[in-house]
């Protein structure tokens, strides 16, 4: 899959090493091909711990564009507890595989890793606008990136992909954990006073209890964690403009 780097008007740092990915595996896999990788590597995650006072904290996220099959992806890196921005970095690029609820790393996996490797400065951890372990087969794209990249991730989600959950406070820090059957695989935590509850699940090399302290310190004026509000920013912003170059300029 190509992909290329785009600047940021933020002030995104060109990288000289970039985060690399620690394992790989190959992504022109079928559907099922897919599935037998998630089942198989599911069995190497860490579900514990997680760093008590990062410093650096980094939010991904991907938009993509039906008609073109371009996928754009955002990495985002701030400094805690400040929020602050340190760096971003971007990727565009094209897919080829399916929309298949479950796989969506396999749509969004390479032109995250391009993103990656366009960082100077290693996150402490990732906050991904997806899943960690509340996925079908415990391996949603916080999971699954986590894994490959061995940094602690979780999964910050805007809706439920699997399980339910119980009674939930209405006060900011309250939250409920969700279950699917008998099995613990994520919360809702309520991010603010009477708003709606984002999903949180641990990804790789965090636990639950860490996972909700670690989501709940990237909370600013908004519902969900600021570096991964910041990354949609940014994905949004250059899907725009990438698109609207190639429409000009055909």
């Amino acid at each position: 899959m190509g992909s290329a780097r785009a600047a940021d008007a933020l002030g995104s740092l060109r990288g000289e090493r970039g985060v690399r990915p620690v394992r790989r595996h190959r992504w022109n896999l079928t559907p099922r091909e897919a599935i037998a990788l998630q089942n198989r590597m599911r069995a190497g995650l860490i579900i514990r711990g997680g760093p008590r006072s990062p410093r650096l904290v980094a939010g991904a996220d991907v938009a993509y564009d039906k008609a073109s099959a371009m996928c754009f992806a955002a990495v985002v890196v701030m400094r805690s507890p400040e929020m602050e921005l340190v760096e971003c970095a971007t990727a565009v690029g094209k897919t080829s595989f399916p929309y298949v609820p479950g796989l969506l790393t396999f749509r969004e996996g390479p032109i995250l890793l391009a993103a990656f490797g366009g960082l100077r400065t290693r996150p402490d951890i990732v906050i991904f606008d997806g899943q960690g372990l509340a996925h079908p087969r415990r391996f949603g794209l916080a999971s699954h990136m986590g894994y490959l990249l061995d940094i602690p991730s979780i999964g910050c989600a805007k809706s439920i992909l699997v399980g339910e959950h119980g009674p939930l406070g209405a006060r900011a820090g309250d939250f409920a954990w969700l279950m699917d059957k008998d099995e613990r695989i994520g919360a809702a935590l309520r991010t603010r006073d009477n708003v709606r509850p984002i999903y949180v699940s641990p990804g790789h090399r965090v636990g639950f209890r860490p996972a909700l302290r670690l989501a709940l310190s990237a909370i600013t004026r908004f519902r969900v964690p600021e570096p991964t509000r910041m990354a949609d920013m940014m994905v949004a912003r250059l899907k725009r403009e990438r698109l609207g170059a190639a429409s000009s300029s055909g």
